[in-house]
């Protein structure tokens, strides 16, 4: 019998996270910045750059399909990487092309950000179906929350470090830490991995057991698209994360317009939000560590109360925008920090746990549906969140109405949410053993491209 993954082999895979983290974070935080400001490019420009790797990872189904097929997921991992890093790089070189022509930085900077979409696509997926079919069901909270852990310390330490190595600012210096932090990220990568799947992987998980396996992307899409759980959860997913990253984006703005905080405050109170996040996410851990309270029911409850705990946040910032004192702006900030974080981390949990529920042979193809619903949920929460203050203000509305009103529209995008969370722990919407175990229904899956 395959022993599960223990916390030295949880934390190797973490170091994946960590790696992902210290390359994205160059990539939407100094680049970005040098672009604007160094360069004095618009800032829609690097805006529509990470917007565009967002909607590469919506190939992240076929990327999963690719691992099902192949029957591992460790080269998948570390190709991702490797072509995150690579993109990396192109990214930080491509800014040089702007000085010879604007057409041609623009061009080598979109295959850039093309290729970090498709290496944190790819690698991304895959290490959370490793985690699944190798960590034991009461570990899967304890895990989840681990591996967000360590890809947040991965932009801790790497903003740290290279801003060091960054003074004084040049483009060489910013190469040379791109290409530093780029290989750091793909050797740590590799060492990580190596051996983990082998020893680890339950073989009733492993893709190689399901004759489905083999048959052609859009037949695995059919199979999962079919399964009205995965379906709902796509859904949950895509409505939770749309809310999450539209606050996000308005969190700061909404407390220096309305409640008069300058650029130091709003940075110290994002701060106080994360604080918050992390105590969500440890207290999932905590409740996903319990032999009473642990397993996918724990997980379920946990996304429920997030999710209702952020749509009664939200409602009361936005009653804020009509008064309040800095204390109870404050606290109310760390408290829907605190409510994110325990939806956010339970919804990873039960990723974990539903991976392998459905047609044998398609949890790369699942774990990919669910992971693109949420880069398509973040890609579209950056863009709308500010569209429709935009749009408000225009409309005559007021800052402080305008503000309250699309809180309250994130509130009612997490209370639909939560009753997507009822809907799958009813079980009212599993299909019946007997359709996925049909003999005619896997082999109409066998369709040979």
């Amino acid at each position: 019998m395959t022993k599960p993954l223990g916390w030295l082999g949880i934390i190797r895979l973490g170091l994946v996270q960590t790696s992902l983290g210290a390359v994205v974070v160059l990539m939407t935080s100094t680049i970005n910045r040098v672009m604007i400001v160094e360069l004095g490019l618009l800032a829609t420009l690097p805006g529509a750059l990470i917007g565009l790797h967002y909607v590469v990872q919506l190939a992240r189904p076929r990327f999963g399909h690719g691992a099902d097929a192949g029957g591992r997921r460790t080269p998948w991992i570390v190709a991702g990487m490797g072509v995150l890093c690579f993109g990396g790089v192109l990214a930080s070189l491509s800014l040089y092309a702007y000085d010879y022509s604007w057409a041609l930085g623009v061009s080598v900077s979109t295959i850039a950000f093309l290729l970090i979409g498709a290496g944190v696509g790819a690698s991304g997926t895959l290490l959370l179906v490793l985690l699944a079919v190798t960590v034991s069901p009461e570990r899967r909270a304890a895990a989840a929350t681990t591996t967000w852990l360590m890809m947040i310390a991965g932009f801790i330490v790497t903003t740290i470090a290279s801003a060091a190595f960054l003074e004084p600012f040049s483009l060489d210096r910013l190469l040379l830490v791109t290409a530093t932090v780029a290989a750091i990220a793909f050797i740590v990568t590799c060492l990580a991995v190596a051996g983990i799947e082998q020893r680890h992987a339950r073989p009733s998980d492993d893709a190689t057991t399901a004759t489905t396996s083999t048959g052609d992307f859009r037949a695995a899409l059919r199979d999962v698209a079919s399964e009205p759980r995965t379906r709902r959860f796509a859904l949950f997913v895509f409505v939770s994360m749309l809310a999450y990253s539209g606050l996000d984006v308005l969190l700061e703005p909404f407390a220096g317009a309305v409640h008069n905080m300058t650029p130091a405050a709003t940075t110290q109170l994002t701060g106080l939000y994360s604080q918050g996040l992390l105590a969500g996410m440890l207290l999932v851990a905590w409740l996903g560590s319990w032999r009473r309270t642990g397993g996918p029911r724990a997980m379920r409850w946990c996304m429920l109360f997030g999710c209702l705990g952020s749509a009664l946040g939200l409602g009361a910032l936005a009653a804020t925008a009509g008064g309040a004192s800095r204390e109870v702006f404050v606290t109310l900030v760390i408290v829907v920090g605190l409510t994110n974080g325990l939806f956010a981390v339970a919804a990873i949990g039960s990723m974990m746990g539903l991976v392998s529920q459905g047609t044998k042979g398609r949890d790369g193809v699942r774990m990919g549906v669910w992971g693109a619903a949420q880069a398509l949920a973040f890609g579209s929460g950056a863009l709308l969140g500010g569209a429709m203050i935009d749009v408000l203000r225009q409309s005559g509305v007021s800052v402080p109405a305008s503000y309250a009103t699309v809180f309250v529209i994130l509130g009612l995008l997490y209370t639909l949410a939560s009753a997507l969370v009822v809907g799958l722990e009813t079980g009212k919407t599993e299909p019946t053993g007997a359709r996925r175990q049909n003999p005619l229904h896997a082999a109409a899956a066998l369709d040979i491209k």
